[in-house]
């Protein structure tokens, strides 16, 4: 399987999980606030400091992100493109987003496919300080109780990463389900990493939401994608049972270092993970 070889020591720990509680939230997000303001401040005002939040038809203006590029050295395997800022108003057709706390912040990772004001399609990261909501929108979310997740300098990477940390559960009711908040190390497939946390907490079935990159994909329909470094989210994503062991199927949006976006189903066992994947994985 395609891998690549970061600048510090691999990690013996994999996959970090923290067992935790999920609780279906509909969130208002209000027009002017940056788009992390918006989304960690919602959060925080149902009571949550993490979660995982699904942007659709989102209006925002300006618009800032970047994509996958080749490092400028040594330091990192890849970096970032120079900053992508669209003119008029943009609408983030869909996008997933992983909220925590990154140097004492709440802060928020997100990927997603937009719309530019001339009807492109264009995908990357968004850069949530500098892209701000134009219209009032609500959205649907999760929000994590007994678990965070909290930017931490990495090792193995070279960057600062979320990681999934257990904390101390408070909230109870609200239609909480069992969930699993989970962070996946470099080069392991992401399939069968999400079947070994399932396997090992006992989710027979699930749905699995998800922010990270891989080395190139392979899809089902037998289509590469090439590039050693993509921008990745989930655009469907479960867990189900098959003679007793769990089963992943994840359908994803991404964008490579050529800037051109594809999506499809991920063929399982052949999609290792790039720099990280930030999962929420909900029982069902």
């Amino acid at each position: 399987m395609r891998s690549l070889r970061h600048p510090g020591p691999v990690s013996p720990e994999r996959e970090k999980v923290a067992a935790c509680r999920a609780h279906p939230l509909t969130l208002q997000l209000e027009a002017g606030q940056s788009v992390n303001a918006a989304v960690t401040g919602a959060l925080a005002e149902a009571g949550f400091a993490s979660g995982y939040v699904h942007l659709e038809d989102v209006r925002v203006a300006p618009m800032r992100y970047v994509i996958p590029a080749p490092a400028p050295d040594a330091a990192h395997v890849a970096w970032y493109s120079d900053t992508r800022a669209p003119d008029g108003v943009v609408t983030i057709v869909q996008a997933g987003v992983i909220a925590g706390e990154r140097d004492g912040e709440p802060f928020i990772h997100c990927h997603g496919i937009w719309r530019q004001a001339d009807g492109t399609e264009r995908a990357g990261h968004l850069l949530p300080h500098e892209a701000f909501l134009a219209q009032h929108v609500e959205v649907q979310s999760w929000g994590l109780d007994g678990a965070a997740y909290i930017a931490r300098d990495d090792a193995e990477t070279n960057f600062k990463l979320f990681a999934a940390e257990a904390t101390a559960p408070g909230k109870t009711g609200g239609g909480a389900q069992r969930a699993l908040a989970c962070t996946v190390k470099p080069n392991g497939d992401i399939s069968s990493a999400i079947e070994t946390v399932c396997r090992e907490h006992g989710f027979a079935a699930a749905t699995v939401h998800g922010v990270g990159s891989l080395v190139g994909v392979d899809f089902t329909d037998g289509r590469h994608v090439p590039s050693y470094a993509t921008e990745v989210f989930f655009t469907n994503g479960t867990v189900t049972s098959v003679d007793g062991e769990p089963r992943c199927t994840l359908d994803v949006a991404l964008v490579g270092l050529d800037g051109a976006i594809h999506q499809g189903r991920l063929q399982r066992g052949s999609n290792p993970v790039c720099v990280t994947f930030e999962l929420l994985i909900v029982e069902t």
